[in-house]
């Protein structure tokens, strides 16, 4: 994440955080669908039409880092060897989230409806981007098979990894899996 250096790019930051940890307050405390985004509005002290402005979906509000994780895993796919890039950035990221924090977490999204859809079409997305990346790293073109499958199977690894008590290890068992499969079907593609 690039730093911010204005008074007012701080100022929208520490408003979307502010805004982003009064609803998992809120949402983990009484679930998604009884809090209201006036609730989370007035949590983080600020109106529901700047609230709406930061985030256009109350669903956005649970993923309020999609964007970041998605531009730092295009930026891993950059590194060679693109597998144990992708790999270290996933460890990575499992470090960071506290284990009791992610189920939580991942509770909420899998007891709400609306959270599980937004989380799918979100990691359907990421996804497409994943695997035009790829085809772009390895020289194929847009669509390319190969490069979709491995875009899919590589983020299932980390949904996987998201709900298993230990979330690193996983990692390196789907990406182990992976990594037996990767040089052969990448040759025969």
């Amino acid at each position: 994440m690039t730093p911010l250096t204005g008074r007012r790019e701080r100022k929208k930051a520490a408003t979307r955080l502010a805004l982003s940890e009064a609803a998992m307050r809120l949402f983990l405390s009484r679930g998604f669908d009884a809090v209201t985004v006036r609730e989370i509005a007035e949590a983080a002290d600020v109106s529901p039409t700047t609230l709406m402005k930061h985030f256009p979906t109350k669903e956005a509000l649970v993923f309020d880092r999609d964007d970041e994780f998605e531009r730092t895993l295009v930026a891993t796919l950059r590194e060679r060897p693109i597998l144990d890039a992708l790999r270290a950035h996933l460890r990575k990221r499992m470090a960071r989230v506290e284990f009791e924090r992610r189920t939580a977490f991942m509770k909420l999204v899998r007891a709400t409806p609306a959270l599980a859809d937004y989380w799918q079409r979100m990691w359907t997305r990421h996804e497409h981007v994943l695997a035009r990346v790829l085809a772009q790293e390895f020289g194929r073109r847009d669509g390319d098979r190969w490069c979709a499958a491995m875009a899919h199977f590589v983020l299932e690894a980390a949904a996987i990894a998201e709900g298993d008590r230990h979330p690193k290890q996983m990692i390196d068992v789907a990406l182990d899996i992976l990594e037996r499969g990767w040089q052969r079907s990448l040759r025969d593609a």
